[in-house]
């Protein structure tokens, strides 16, 4: 041989006394055993051929592996000029800086009505279509998006990952904590354009806002009641059906609210978060205090 041939000669990782295989898809590519062929061929197969060296996932492009390394390495590059909040992804900063722009580009075809994000007008047009098409394999029940139903299971599995750096509360859902996080910043970023009120929450100005609509678009399939906000529709439903999906860790009692369930718990373990502003008795109910309070104004 040459000794142009022997430099382009490709090097074989090949145990001594074994025979190189080549691939059999169509790279050609000979350079390992069995194992490695195997490993090769499921790159091919899956199509999918940058993998991420921390958690082994696989993707078909090398910047939705960039974008993906953003979870475990926690980098935000995107920042938002207006309150210098930042994002992992371009599409989630233009998402949120429409809450400072006010823009609802995606108009329902049903009944006119406007989102700021594509993923909350799907999710509003099933209000309309009834579809429910992610089930949980628990209990059976079916929620209209993906993330609603990974938060619901939560329930059964009692995973609460998101904690609050200030206080080490957790939270089964991100959004719970972010709005948790504001009780200690006082930030409150959503202003009603009506009356001026400012709301901690997106979803508690939209179900404020329907004091001033009148808007109750949230029907009962059983009696045909109507509320302004779906969580009450879902716990008026439970009338119906009898279902008490929030069980207590300590005794196994079942509630059909969470905060009921939140109240109860207090039982166990003895916590008052209610104090008295007149005589600093503390109560583990709002609805006791307020009653207590009366017996301060009482002629």
């Amino acid at each position: 041989l040459s000794s142009s041939q022997s430099l382009e000669r490709p090097k074989r990782n090949v145990p001594l006394g074994q025979k190189p295989q080549a691939c059999a898809e169509t790279c050609g590519n000979g350079n390992g055993p069995v194992v490695g062929l195997t490993a090769q061929q499921r790159v091919h197969r899956a199509g999918k051929p940058h993998q991420c060296r921390k958690c082994s996932k696989s993707f078909r492009h090398q910047g939705k592996l960039i974008r993906h390394e953003r979870i475990h390495t926690g980098e935000r590059p995107y920042p938002c000029g207006e309150c210098g909040k930042c994002f992992r992804l371009q599409q989630l900063l233009t998402a949120h800086q429409r809450i400072h722009t006010g823009e609802q580009p995606y108009p329902c075809g049903e009944c006119g009505k406007r989102f700021s994000q594509r993923q909350h007008l799907t999710a509003h047009q099933r209000t309309h279509t009834g579809e429910r098409p992610y089930p949980c394999k628990e209990c059976g029940k079916c929620f209209s998006l993906q993330q609603n139903l990974s938060a619901h299971q939560r329930i059964h599995t009692r995973k609460r990952p998101y904690p609050c750096g200030e206080c080490g509360k957790r939270f089964s859902q991100r959004q719970h904590l972010t709005a948790h996080q504001r009780i200690h910043t006082g930030e409150r970023p959503y202003p009603c354009g009506e009356c001026g009120k400012w709301f901690s929450r997106q979803h508690t100005l939209t179900a404020h806002q329907r004091i001033h609509t009148g808007e109750r678009p949230y029907p009962c399939g059983m009696c045909s009641k109507r509320f302004s906000r779906r969580y009450h529709l879902s716990v008026h439903q439970r009338t119906h059906t009898g279902e008490k999906p929030y069980p207590c860790g300590e005794c196994g009692k079942h509630f059909s609210r969470q905060y009921t369930l939140t109240a109860h718990q207090r039982i166990h373990t003895g916590e008052r978060p209610y104090p008295c502003g007149k005589c600093r008795k503390c109560f583990s109910q709002r609805s006791h205090l307020t009653a207590h309070e009366r017996t301060h104004t009482a002629v």
